[in-house]
């Protein structure tokens, strides 16, 4: 741990106050390193994940003799003093060969790691892929497909998820231009397989190109750019209870307040619910249909029936009691 210093100028009081934490937080910043075992694939890997991060990237080029799992206090270090919440650490042994090391801190401290081993068989790195690449500081669009993913208990597959989107996402924004779309990166993670080996996590790059289609929506295209990256998993340290509960903490005022009856569905629509009193039905305006109504024609004979039924009841009384018989008048 740093010792607290109390500033002599107003230059390094400056320099202290970005240190503090804030109810909204600057992008996180990734610190790439380097052991003393580097492989050359692992080195390049490096550099192809810092331009994708640029720049919100710091890349150290000398070797650093650190064991992350033995011993973080050097990668303690170097996150204070780089202000970098975010490493990768990227090693070459004989028992854990091309290893990138996916670190996250939380206020000076390691709060989760995830060791990852690239298959060397299949690995392509960034300048291997012929064509235009993405700009500069564009913000990624992220896919994760396979049930690994999506487990309802924490494994190291949920956690590569969660490390992954902490790592690429970026600067938060509330709308993005669609020329600015033009980074894809997929994961993929199939089954275990039937020898009871992990399932690999495939890494896949693509630059998205829109093109004219005549209509008001372009055509989307998208090509490969790299780098292309299959990772077995390995060892794992998952955060402490305490810990994540306290990296998890708002600001207050800063979450939007919840509306009453209104939500939003996993496609990102709004949905509300709107709570009526009784209705009385009988009041209910219905349609009316021509068809329906009813005419002169019928009106006329219903009436002659009607008058045909007072004259014979009035004849039957005559006959009766001889009563005089009258015409009832039609209105």
């Amino acid at each position: 741990m740093l010792r607290q210093i109390k500033p002599k100028n107003a230059r390094s009081k400056r320099a202290l106050a970005k240190q503090e934490p804030l109810d909204v937080e600057n992008p996180k910043t990734t610190l790439l390193l380097r052991g003393t075992s580097s492989s050359s694939l692992v080195n390049d890997l490096l550099a192809d994940l810092h331009s994708l991060k640029r720049p919100h990237s710091i890349k150290f080029t000398k070797k650093n003799d650190i064991h992350p799992f033995e011993d973080a206090s050097s990668l303690e270090f170097f996150s204070q003093k780089n202000d970098a919440s975010l490493i990768v650490f990227g090693n070459n042994s004989k028992k854990r060969p091309h290893t990138l090391t996916f670190i996250r801190c939380f206020s000076g401290t390691v709060l989760d790691m995830l060791e990852l081993h690239v298959v060397q068989e299949t690995a392509r790195t960034l300048q291997q892929f012929r064509g235009e690449k993405c700009k500069v500081g564009v913000k990624p669009l992220l896919s994760f497909s396979g049930v690994q993913f999506e487990s309802p208990t924490p494994n190291a597959y949920t956690q590569a998820k969660n490390l992954f989107t902490d790592f690429f996402r970026g600067q938060e924004t509330t709308s993005v231009d669609v020329e600015g779309l033009q980074l894809l990166i997929s994961f993929f993670a199939g089954e275990d397989g039937a020898d009871g080996q992990k399932a690999q996590i495939q890494m896949r790059c693509w630059r998205i190109i829109t093109k004219r289609s005549g209509q008001k929506l372009p055509r989307v295209e998208v090509e490969e750019m790299g780098p292309r990256i299959d990772f077995r998993v390995g060892r794992v340290k998952e955060a402490e209870e305490g810990m994540w509960k306290e990296s998890l903490k708002k600001a207050k005022g800063t979450e939007p307040r919840v509306k009453k009856n209104v939500e939003t569905d996993i496609v990102g629509d709004k949905v509300g619910r709107i709570h009526l009193g009784r209705q009385d039905l009988s009041e209910l305006q219905t349609r009316k249909m021509k068809g329906l109504k009813r005419g002169r024609d019928t009106d006329g004979e219903e009436n002659m029936l009607e008058l045909e039924d007072v004259i014979s009841q009035d004849e039957d009384e005559e006959e009766d009691g001889g009563l005089e018989l009258k015409r009832q008048k039609i209105a």
